[in-house]
């Protein structure tokens, strides 16, 4: 049985309840992603994906000085390292999420996402799994 630290990728880039849209936005640009973890003194608090800059920021006609805190998704979903793949996949399924953070004794470590189980040959069936049920909303993260 796979695990999740034999998939996972490690967090590019990550943001305090301090930092503001306009810093993530720039962030997302430099390293190219659409989802960034929020920590407070270590601990993961939230999480900002684009769509939350969009529709809870701009949408909103909030300013881009406006805190992370007042975007971010405060509903996080988790694995840790040792977990299987298979539960992964179940989850993403569940909760129709893409992306799940990797946490270890309350530490993010990582982010494992539907990509990184589509990549990996062996996992073709958890992955195909997971996307046929996060299709099936048309509310997906």
């Amino acid at each position: 049985m796979s695990t999740i630290r034999e998939v996972m990728s490690a967090p590019t880039a990550t943001l305090t309840i301090q930092d503001n849209i306009y810093e993530a936005a720039v962030l997302m640009k430099q390293y190219n992603v659409g989802f960034i973890p929020v920590l407070e003194q270590d601990r993961v608090v939230g999480l900002l994906t684009d769509r939350d800059i969009v529709v809870r920021g701009i949408a909103d006609k909030k300013p881009n000085s406006s805190r992370i805190r007042d975007v971010m998704t405060e509903e996080l979903y988790a694995v840790t390292p040792d977990q299987s793949i298979d539960e992964a996949a179940d989850l993403m399924a569940e909760h129709q999420i893409r992306r799940l953070l990797v946490i270890d004794d309350g530490k993010l470590v990582g982010i494992v996402s539907l990509g990184d189980l589509a990549v990996r040959t062996p996992l073709m069936d958890e992955a195909s799994h997971a996307l046929s049920e996060i299709s099936e909303s048309p509310y997906t993260h």
